[in-house]
C-alpha cells in the first residue's frame, strides 16, 4: 500500500511516521523487484528502479532508528 506516500503533499506536509513507512516498504519494494525482473534495457526504468530502491533504503532506516521520514 503505498497510500501514505502518494498522499502526502509535493511541497511541505506532515513527515511519514515510521509506523506510515512500514505500510509502504512493501509495497515499493515489490514494485522495485519486478521492474528489475523485466528484462528490457530502458535506462529510465532502470532509474526508476534505483530510485525506488533507494527510497526503500531510507524507509529501512525510519523504520529501523523509529523516526519519520522527513520531507524537506
Amino acid at each position: 500500500m503505498l497510500e501514505p506516500l502518494l498522499n502526502h503533499p509535493d511541497d511541505g506536509g506532515d513527515d511519514l511516521t515510521p509506523a506510515d513507512c512500514a505500510v509502504v516498504l512493501p509495497r515499493l519494494q515489490a514494485i522495485a523487484d519486478g521492474w528489475a525482473q523485466e528484462s528490457d534495457d530502458d535506462p529510465l526504468r532502470h532509474q526508476d528502479t534505483e530510485d525506488a530502491r533507494r527510497l526503500a533504503g531510507f524507509l529501512r532506516v525510519c523504520i529501523n532508528r523509529r523516526v519519520p521520514l522527513l520531507f524537506l
